[in-house]
């Protein structure tokens, strides 16, 4: 993995990784992180507060560069500026403890400027709810060109323990989705994004619940394929998913983007320090997503984050996709989930080598390789699906 830092956090340079794989400029990049090396130094935690105030220094160059555009008339170029500037200013967000001040704030400001690039880049792409005990979930929608001519199949792309759906439109996935007919969901589920920041909605174990709410949404709108709807996870939505598949029948196909099968375990590894963590400030991080104050009674209750007894229960397609070099969840993970998932009809599992590169935790190394992957996968397995009705 390209290491910005060679002696900073793994977490510093994960996020560098993640915004150059995202769409960021390697200038932008360099221009914003060159001023913070040395704090780099005083550990992930410490120096969360100068990433944050450089980040946010290029987010209001590029800011003020796209309304200098917009006022001339230059939507591409400003649609550009405001889609890396979301990029930018989502990972800063992202490094932040639950605590800081600034958190919600720059969430809000992230909202503001997502918004801004749909308008001008990304047209197709819109925000909307879905209806989920009492309140909502918040989401992005990317209805594919293909639905001008009529229902078109869809993926829920789910989050990881810290990514947002304004993470997800920064990948550019639901760009490779779209291109082979296919619309996306970009959901902020409980102990996510929008969802946990703004609502207060904290992550449960029976994934189930909110996945169903949304396939009844997406069941309601006539540019979608009820018979083809499919869910992707990545990261910790390697266990999110696929228990959603397990136990949400109507979905048609299932992808763990980072196998995630016995997330209860990992997280005993990593209190005794083994294996990498993904953000600062980890376990406030964690138990703020799940909604607990306790470490050791969380601990016990992590345990109960597991796939085993689960992924059998699958019974459509599933590809388990996973980093031979993953420092945060263990490769062995990935051979239990696809080992496990005897009923499923066609099951893969899709190691990443060193030698090509996405190697590291989801592929952040080289994230449009893994998206390919998986968006060809999905598209084969939806076009069998659509040929055979099963």
């Amino acid at each position: 993995m390209f290491e910005y830092f060679p002696t900073g956090p793994y977490t510093w340079n994960l996020s560098v990784v993640a915004t150059l794989n995202s769409g960021g400029l390697i200038d932008e990049v360099d221009r914003a992180c060159r001023p913070i090396k040395d704090a780099a130094d005083a550990g992930e935690d410490a120096g969360t507060p100068d990433f944050l105030r450089a980040w946010t220094a290029l987010t209001d160059q590029l800011v003020d560069q796209a309304e200098q555009a917009e006022k001339a008339g230059h939507t591409r170029t400003a649609g550009q500026l405001w889609s890396r500037a979301s990029n930018y200013l989502a990972q800063a967000e992202r490094m932040l403890a639950h605590s800081d001040p600034n958190r919600v704030p720059t969430y809000r400001r992230m909202l503001e400027i997502a918004q801004k690039a749909f308008e001008t880049h990304s047209p197709r792409v819109s925000r909307v709810t879905i209806p989920y005990e009492g309140t909502t979930l918040p989401a992005y929608f990317s209805a594919a060109p293909a639905t001008d001519d009529g229902p078109a199949p869809v993926v829920v792309l789910v989050n990881g323990l810290d990514s947002t759906k304004e993470h997800m439109y920064a990948s550019g996935h639901w760009e490779e989705l779209a291109a082979r007919g296919i619309s996306c969901l970009m959901l902020d589920q409980p102990g996510t994004g929008e969802a946990l920041r703004l609502q207060g909605l904290t992550a449960r174990i029976d994934t189930e619940v909110w996945a169903g709410a949304a396939v009844d949404w997406l069941e309601q709108r006539a540019d979608v394929d009820a018979s083809r709807i499919g869910i992707v996870g990545w990261s910790l939505g390697g266990y999110y998913a696929p228990r959603a598949a397990a136990f949400e029948e109507r979905f048609a196909l299932c992808v763990a983007w980072g196998a995630n099968h016995d997330w209860g375990a990992v997280q005993r590894r990593r209190r005794q320090r083994e294996g990498e963590r993904p953000v600062p400030h980890y376990w406030e991080h964690v138990l703020w997503v799940w909604g607990h104050t306790d470490l050791d009674e969380f601990l016990e209750f992590a345990d109960a984050v597991t796939l085993e007894g689960v992924v059998e229960r699958i019974t459509v397609p599933f590809l388990v996709a996973h980093g031979a070099n993953d420092r945060q969840i263990p490769l062995e993970m990935a051979h239990r989930s696809f080992d496990q998932a005897v009923n499923s009809p066609q099951r893969e599992l899709r190691v990443f080598t060193p030698e090509e590169g996405a190697t590291e935790h989801i592929g952040l190394d080289h994230l449009p390789h893994v998206s390919v992957f998986v968006a060809d996968w999905v598209a084969d397995t939806f076009a069998e699906i659509g040929r055979t009705g099963a």
